[in-house]
């Protein structure tokens, strides 16, 4: 009885053996070494990409770094020639609330700005009036200054003499002029006036005429018109007496 029973407990544990764990190949160290170097050889495979965008990084900064001009330390820095009115010119004069004209062009420019600011200054009040700010540069420039007092929307404009400055709008005015580099222009100066009001002629005195003078002013020019007429005489007198000696 025991012989029969050992056999079939032996044919169960058999039976419970599923055919897919007995299909199962089992792994050889061989192929544990290939499955780990797999990834290693992935991320080799990135690594020329990484590569290559930093060599493209670093030709953009090569080509970045080419266009960048440079300019003779030796050259002088850009400026302006005035062509409305002629720098050849005599002092202009405007009259406060006409427009008025500026046209120029660049002289010695290596390196063209991107804006321009243009503006009026005033010592006298230490008043400044824009033109343009951040104009497009042009290699002759033009712009139309309304000097009216609702236009300048500034400090009423004085009969006084004034200062044309153009330059870089990207650049502080009071810095140092480069070779190359359009410096601040402050060269040309104009005078603004203001008209007087209509006066009738009935009302109008001539400031040089006698019926103008003060009693005050009257009475110094008779002493001054005296006083030469006292001096002549008197040395008359003493030139023919003088003479009578001889």
């Amino acid at each position: 009885m025991d012989g029969p029973i050992q056999r079939r407990q032996d044919s169960k544990e058999s039976s419970d053996t599923s055919p897919a764990e007995t299909g199962k190949a089992k792994s050889t160290p061989a192929d544990d070494a290939a499955n780990t170097a797999a990834p290693t050889k992935a991320a080799e495979t990135k690594t020329p990409e990484a590569t290559t965008g930093a060599k493209s990084g670093t030709q953009k900064t090569k080509s970045a770094a080419s266009k960048t001009s440079t300019v003779d330390a030796r050259l002088p820095p850009g400026g302006v020639n005035m062509i409305t009115p002629s720098a050849l010119a005599q002092t202009s004069y405007y009259k406060v609330g006409d427009y008025v004209t500026f046209a120029w062009n660049y002289t010695s420019l290596s390196i063209k700005p991107s804006k321009v600011d243009v503006f009026v200054s005033c010592q006298a009040n230490s008043a400044t009036y824009p033109i343009l700010n951040n104009g497009s540069f042009e290699p002759t420039a033009n712009v139309v200054w309304d000097t009216k007092p609702e236009a300048s929307g500034t400090a009423p404009l004085l009969t006084e003499t004034y200062t044309l400055i153009i330059h870089d709008a990207s650049k502080d005015i009071t810095a140092i002029p480069q070779a190359g580099h359009l410096g601040a222009y402050n060269q040309f100066q104009f005078g603004m006036y203001t008209p007087q009001p209509y006066t009738p002629l009935d009302k109008w005195k001539c400031a040089t005429c006698s019926g103008a003078l003060s009693s005050m002013d009257q009475q110094a020019l008779k002493f001054m018109l005296g006083m030469c007429m006292i001096t002549i005489l008197s040395f008359t007198w003493f030139a023919g007496g003088f003479g009578a000696l001889f």
